[in-house]
């Protein structure tokens, strides 16, 4: 009879096993039919790498498709600050070749990945999983290093008969773990045949994304110990099969020697193996109780508040994820309670105020939620979700007037805040402005991937606005773009 150490060792063995072969094999390799409407998108691979603007279209296609089958989380409180992190390491790349923009996908899972033209993936579950900002900053300079060194872009010169549309379908499926059914469904109508795709980050690449990513991510006043932490966070959660490994380690194959590299580089830099100077970790803490209590399970969210709340009766940021667990539970007096005992501890901090001021909102409780919105947006004027929240207030209250200037300067300020951009076409709505309304809503449906409403919006606007406008030209435009958008019409019934 064997043992139970020769039995665990005979599995672990065989995942190893299996766990190479996931290495050592491409990542995916479809096969695929050429779809005449496609035929256009062959020229853009008559180089060797995708041009910077070739690979922009195709992340711009990349981007349709994770939004159709992936939820990002849009919290501006959490996006903002993960946003702040990775622009802080870009900016240290005298003249980056793409404008960068960080994505948190609401999985828990723990995967992170950098698609075409500086678009940076995180999992909601692999951010619940870190300690400290450091190891925040080390993820994302590796991904924002196969950015720059634009790995991607050389694997794609093997497939020049695949158009964008399609390779960003397969894309999607790669990175978000799909098997070849879902990836096949995602580019089916597209393209194909006779044309096999194998693409996946090399072990060189990956050296390489370590190297160039510990250069900047330095430079930033990071220090390295951080990404090492995680990777062993990672590698932690490996068991004895390929079902069970992490997604992060089947498109970052050669972890251990990741591991081995880092630990080696750590031992031989100690000036650059921490953090330059202290780092305040108050807004990495607040944006990680924000994303456990309102994005992870709520049972074990109940359970770490607690827990936390029972060791420190005087801990803010325990009263603070509490509030916020049970107003996702509905509990909104209770929320409520939590939330003014965490701005008693922390007065001058307008995200939670800002928490509390949205929980009146949602009570009904609109003179309340207007007092303590108005006082977020002294601390922070250009407050996001403050501003936004404010609108909805004076909705409710009937000062459509002034939820018309609150959505406009939220628009003027946060442009890319979709949900702004839809209340200010139906403030304008309201007040009978519908050239306006017609233009903000079309805008807004573009922007989401649901063309036929944006077609109808923007039509609409056309008929209103005057001919020269700047907005009858951006509609005009707009229009234009949508032209051969219908592969990617996604009409869900989400308000936004």
């Amino acid at each position: 009879m064997r043992s139970l150490s020769s039995t665990l060792f005979a599995k672990q063995r065989m995942a190893s096993m299996r766990l190479t072969k996931v290495i050592a094999l491409p990542i995916i390799i479809i096969a695929f039919l050429i779809h005449t409407g496609c035929r256009a998108h062959a020229a853009f691979f008559s180089s060797l790498y995708l041009t910077t603007k070739e690979e922009e279209q195709l992340g711009r296609e990349f981007l349709l498709y994770v939004r159709k089958h992936r939820t990002l989380i849009e919290d501006p409180s959490i996006v903002n600050y993960v946003n702040k992190i990775g622009q802080h390491i870009v900016a240290q790349h005298p003249s980056p070749p793409f404008e960068f923009d960080f994505c948190i996908v609401k999985e828990d899972t723990y995967n992170a990945f950098a698609a075409p033209a500086g678009h940076v993936f995180l999992y909601s579950g692999l951010l619940a999983a870190m300690e400290t900002e450091e190891e925040l900053a080390g993820i994302l300079a590796h991904e924002i290093a196969h950015v720059l060194c634009r790995h991607l872009s050389k694997q794609i010169e093997q497939s020049k008969k695949i158009g964008l549309v399609t390779l960003a379908g397969v894309l999607t499926g790669i990175f978000l773990g799909a098997g070849p059914a879902v990836t096949g469904a995602i580019t089916t109508g597209s393209v194909a045949a006779g044309t096999t795709l194998s693409l996946r980050y090399s072990r060189e690449n990956e050296t390489e994304a370590d190297q160039v990513g510990l250069k900047y991510l330095t430079k930033a006043g990071y220090g390295g110990e951080g990404l090492l932490r995680i990777l062993h966070e990672i590698r932690s959660k490996r068991w004895f099969g390929p079902e069970q490994i992490p997604s992060y380690m089947s498109t970052h194959p050669a972890i251990e020697a990741r591991m081995a590299y880092l630990d080696t580089w750590i031992h031989a830099h100690r000036e650059w193996s921490r953090s330059a100077g202290p780092i305040d970790s108050t807004d990495f803490h607040k944006v990680r109780t924000k994303l456990i209590a309102m994005y992870g399970d709520a049972a074990a969210a109940h359970g770490t508040f607690d827990a936390r709340l029972k060791k420190d009766r005087a801990d803010p940021l325990g009263y603070y994820g509490k509030g916020l667990v049970l107003a996702r539970d509905g509990k909104k007096a209770e929320a409520a309670v939590n939330l003014r005992r965490a701005v008693e501890l922390c007065p001058m901090d307008a995200d939670i105020l800002r928490d509390l001021g949205k929980t009146y909102f949602y009570m009904g409780d609109y003179a309340s939620a207007l007092k303590a919105l108005k006082r977020v947006l002294a601390f922070s004027p250009k407050d996001q979700e403050g501003l936004f929240l404010l609108g909805r207030a004076q909705i409710e209250t009937g000062d459509l007037k002034g939820a018309l200037e609150s959505f406009k300067t939220l628009v003027n300020t946060a442009p890319d805040y979709l949900p702004g951009t839809y209340y200010l076409g139906e403030t304008h709505g309201k007040l009978g402005h519908l050239a306006e309304a017609h233009y903000h809503l079309g805008m807004y449906h573009k922007e989401k991937g649901r063309f036929k409403n944006a077609r109808f919006h923007l039509n609409r606007a056309l008929n209103l606005l005057a001919k020269g406008t700047a907005k009858r030209l951006a509609a005009e435009k707009a229009l234009r773009e949508l032209s051969g958008a219908q592969w990617h019409d996604h009409n869900e019934k989400s308000p936004w």
